[in-house]
């Protein structure tokens, strides 16, 4: 089933989730959805070329699901190949990113739709950010010191040194104006490589409430970073190279940048010496 969106004039959102072998986990996220009080959205699920029956989940609430629901199926080449997928398909305002093995909190969407309606008509922003909590109720990372901030998102941890993983809602068009660069051989590109690209042109609306339910998987992107990021070192060269150039980023910062830089194009070598 490939319904076409239906909207009243509000913000309409395209919810994205990326999935490679969670068919068992997404059903937590299509749950989160279910109960969503806001109902103009739409839920894109891109498979990064599952092995497991994750279209078999998926094309199980097709025909039943009270919302729109796109699935599209590639080849393997990582999380940000299937975000550049997923905003080209977009027909949202606002892309929202829902991990497959994450939930939103039930009032997420009408909370990132009310706090965008009031920089909607500022082409100076690019969307807005909110927070985490665990399952547990733990708030994630420290939080914002006011209830709205607006800047970008260097600024948000280095000027107001806010800590902690924050859930970015980024505008449909300027992620398609910054897409995740995918250099061949490599599955992974870090996502701070393009929020900070971003962060040079657009500020964000942060807002002090939580929207979004995050649990660290053992398996998961998160529990593998480090390995994940050397077998794709070229990406993460880039990211730190980048920092270095950014004049709000702390000088001290740019030297942790610039040793990861040199710790990564080591990898690289490593890598070119094997092939």
């Amino acid at each position: 089933m490939n319904c076409e969106p239906i909207t009243n004039g509000n913000v309409f959102i395209t919810v994205f989730t990326p999935a490679y072998n969670r068919a068992h986990l997404l059903p937590r996220a299509y749950e989160s959805l279910k109960r969503q009080g806001y109902r103009d959205f739409e839920w894109i699920i891109v498979d990064d070329g599952s092995t497991d029956d994750t279209e078999a989940v998926v094309g199980g609430w097709l025909e039943k699901s009270e919302f729109s629901i796109r699935y599209i199926k590639k080849e393997n080449g990582g999380k940000h190949t299937a975000i550049n997928r997923g905003v080209e398909e977009a027909k949202g305002e606002l892309f929202f990113i829902l991990d497959s093995d994450d939930m939103l909190t039930d009032d997420a969407l009408q909370i990132v739709a009310e706090e965008y309606e009031t920089v909607r008509e500022n082409d100076t922003f690019g969307g807005v950010c909110g927070l985490m909590r665990h399952s547990d109720g733990t708030q994630i990372g420290s939080g914002l010191p006011q209830e709205t901030i607006d800047c970008n998102s260097i600024d948000i941890r280095y000027k107001y040194h806010v800590s902690g993983d924050l859930m970015e809602v980024f505008r449909t068009d300027v992620l398609k104006e910054f897409p995740f660069p995918e250099i061949q051989g490599e599955r992974f590109c870090p996502e701070q490589l393009v929020w900070f690209r971003i962060a040079q042109k657009y500020k964000l609306r942060f807002f002090n409430k939580i929207i979004y339910i995050r649990d660290y998987i053992d398996g998961g992107l998160t529990d593998n970073i480090v390995r994940v990021r050397m077998n794709s070192p070229i990406a993460s060269m880039m990211c730190y190279q980048e920092m270095t150039t950014y004049n709000a980023v702390p000088f001290l910062e740019k030297c942790k940048a610039a040793i990861n830089y040199w710790r990564f194009r080591c990898c690289r070598n490593n890598v070119e010496c094997r092939m």
